[in-house]
């Protein structure tokens, strides 16, 4: 989706923010009776795929929040849960926002979430998160204690990370996590990433296919790590728990920067020889789609 007229809210290139958080009201009851009937879609299709893929926290969110497939959940109703069990917040944005007003919405624990859904040619790729994205795939685990308190972390680390000119860094360890993470759980390996969680076609290639690599996660290696952001994943990292997201927030990353500085970048499909490898990809996919030149 290249189309400038294909973009929605900050994207687009047509939106001035009128408070300096960029926050805007949700307008729920501004919402279509065709919007609400696409987030049933994905809804509905989404659920019936997740059992036995998605991590058992994920399912645990899920059933706790006022979440359904009848329409678009209404941001303050999700917070008045959210704030009794971990005091997070989920506010409206146009869309993408700059990084520090990204960061300090995180740091206080307010997830910033678009208020736009994607049309219905739209159903399985879009470029700029929207409210399927944000609050299906984002929220339930905000309901984690473990997760709540890693993402606010993470916004305290990418305001320091700016003044540092480490964010793309500090950026890597967000999207192999928060986003595209997985988690060895009882019954195997399961999603946590929002961005699996929350794409039909990812769920299945990131379990099932045999061209990604699942590789365990290691913090330096992954601040190492380039990643896809026009495609699936040619790597994921996997946790053997959730506990391990905490240890991350408690760490100083100053000197993990330093000696990521002074190696090189990984493409996304590198295996490194002391890789704990789960899975080694075929690299099938990727090699069609995006042949060497």
């Amino acid at each position: 989706m290249n189309a400038q007229s294909a973009k929605h809210g900050a994207a687009a290139g047509n939106i001035t923010p009128d408070r300096p958080d960029w926050t805007i009201d949700q307008g729920w009851d501004n919402y279509t009776a065709d919007e609400h009937a696409v987030w049933e879609t994905l809804f509905e299709r989404q659920t019936k795929l997740l059992p036995g893929r998605a991590c058992d926290e994920f399912v645990q969110g899920m059933q706790a929040l006022p979440i359904g497939a009848d329409h678009i959940p209404d941001f303050r109703r999700l917070s008045d849960v959210l704030i009794k069990q971990t005091g997070w917040q989920v506010v409206a944005v146009p869309g993408l926002v700059p990084d520090e007003v990204f960061f300090d919405h995180l740091a206080h624990r307010r997830f910033p979430a678009g208020q736009f859904i994607r049309k219905r040619d739209q159903l399985d790729y879009l470029e700029e998160p929207d409210v399927f994205h944000d609050v299906f795939g984002h929220v339930p685990m905000l309901m984690n204690p473990m997760i709540a308190d890693y993402i606010q972390a993470y916004g305290i680390g990418g305001l320091r990370a700016q003044k540092l000119g480490v964010l793309p860094n500090l950026a890597r360890v967000y999207w192999y996590t928060v986003e595209f993470g997985l988690v060895t759980q009882a019954e195997g390996l399961r999603i946590y990433g929002s961005g699996i969680v929350s794409s039909y076609t990812e769920t299945v290639f990131a379990l099932d296919d045999a061209s990604p690599n699942r590789i365990r996660f290691d913090l330096e290696r992954v601040m190492r790590t380039n990643y896809r952001i026009d495609d699936f994943q040619e790597t994921y990292f996997f946790l053997h728990n959730l506990d391990e997201l905490l240890e991350l927030g408690r760490i100083d990353f100053a000197p993990l920067y330093e000696r990521a500085r002074r190696q090189p970048d990984l493409e996304p499909g590198e295996i490194l020889p002391d890789d704990e490898v789960i899975a080694r990809g075929t690299g099938r996919y990727h090699s069609a789609r995006h042949p060497a030149k």
